[in-house]
């Protein structure tokens, strides 16, 4: 066991928002699943996209925003919400609020976020350090 603690773990910053993975294989040999926390920036989402090999579970803990899920109509999603996407489905989420929105996310089994370290926008802010919101 380990008590992991958000200062613990870099900071996965993207123009849309950021992310700290609390809990990967990579970082933890044992685990078979991601968790993380993800903060979508005000009128801003991330790219429809595909986890070939893994479900996703998104828990919403505050915020507002539009939730699209394979090539059905978006929906709204907003704090207590949970939603679930199953393997090789592709998803996007848009924060469409004025506050971020911060949500959990899960993937079975671990592994796809390594995906994300390839995107042209992502830029690891080193553990303890503070990430501004504004990209230099």
């Amino acid at each position: 066991m380990k008590n992991i603690k958000p200062s613990d773990v870099p900071t996965h910053s993207f123009d849309w928002g950021v992310i700290k993975w609390f809990v990967t294989p990579n970082q933890n040999k044992d685990a078979n699943l991601t968790f993380g926390e993800v903060i979508l920036l005000p009128g801003q989402g991330h790219e429809r996209h595909v986890h070939p090999e893994a479900e996703e579970v998104l828990y919403v803990l505050s915020g507002e925003g539009k939730q699209m899920i394979d090539d059905q109509q978006s929906f709204t999603i907003k704090a207590g919400d949970v939603i679930y996407i199953p393997k090789a489905i592709y998803h996007s989420t848009y924060n469409s609020s004025w506050e971020p929105l911060r949500l959990l996310a899960f993937y079975n089994p671990g592994g796809s976020e390594q995906a994300l370290t390839q995107l042209p926008d992502f830029k690891e802010i080193e553990a303890g350090k503070v990430q501004t919101f504004i990209r230099e």
